[in-house]
This record gives C-alpha cells, sequence and structure tokens, in this order.
C-alpha cells in the first residue's frame, strides 16, 4: 500500500492510499479518482515529503539498551538449555543434594518459589537467578 497526496485542479489537496504505484496510475487516467471536496476528476500527484521509517541506528539509547539486554538473556537461555540438566519443579531439592554431596556435581536450572529460594540462601547453596524469557520470545 502506499499513500500519496493529490492536488484537483481547483486546488483541493486529499490523501488517497493505493495497492501500488501502477493502480495510481491507472484509477487517475480513467478518472476514477475524485477530489472529495469539490467531486473534480483532474487529479495530480501533489508534492509530499517522504515518510521514512527509523532505522536502528536511530533508536533511542534506553531502546539499545533494552533490545541488547533482551538478546542477552536469549542467547544466556540457549546456552543454560544447551549445557545444564532441566530439573523442573525440583530445582531446591536437586540443588541441596549437589550442595550436600548427595549426587555428583552438574548443572541444573529449573523454577523455585520464593520460599525455596530464601531456604537455599540460608542454607548456603550457590545458586543463581535469571529472568526467563517465555519461550515464544527466547
Amino acid at each position: 500500500m502506499i499513500l500519496y497526496d493529490l492536488r484537483c485542479a481547483a486546488g483541493h489537496t486529499f490523501e488517497t492510499w493505493f495497492r501500488n504505484g501502477k493502480a495510481y496510475d491507472l484509477q487517475c487516467a480513467a478518472g476514477e479518482i475524485v477530489c472529495p471536496i469539490c467531486g473534480g476528476t483532474d487529479i495530480a500527484k501533489a508534492p509530499m515529503a517522504p515518510r521514512i521509517g527509523k532505522s536502528r541506528a536511530e533508536d533511542s539509547p534506553e531502546q539499545t539498551t533494552a533490545r541488547a539486554a533482551y538478546d542477552q538473556l536469549a542467547k544466556l537461555r540457549v546456552e543454560i538449555e544447551s549445557t545444564c540438566d532441566y530439573v523442573g519443579d525440583a530445582f531446591a531439592e536437586e540443588a541441596r543434594r549437589i550442595h550436600y554431596g548427595e549426587i555428583d556435581n552438574h548443572n541444573i536450572y529449573g523454577n523455585a518459589t520464593e520460599t525455596q529460594v530464601e531456604e537455599l540462601r540460608e542454607e548456603g547453596v550457590a545458586f543463581g537467578r535469571i529472568p526467563w524469557l517465555p519461550r515464544a520470545n527466547a
């Protein structure tokens, strides 16, 4: 779709959408474009400034920083999923078993409630918390 500024022979300016430039040419030649103000069909393109979208280089520093953080979190998720064992809701139990030497030390990831997180901290179990991006956005 393309938006053109148009002008009729009486000088009225208005905007109209077209499928593409060729559609404008065909409709104009057939007299199918009508000025909404006076009903005239002698229509031409009016001078207009192009509407150019911002490139990533023109993003604000906040947008650039947020995008970079998001990209890093997405990469981190891929790294964790490829190098660690997923233990789901058993994370706190598995982390304790590793901490106390009941099982071999290995990298795990999973879910823990706020209560479980606090208990692990009190016991001195080493772990990290990562903001997990939803799968659809990762």
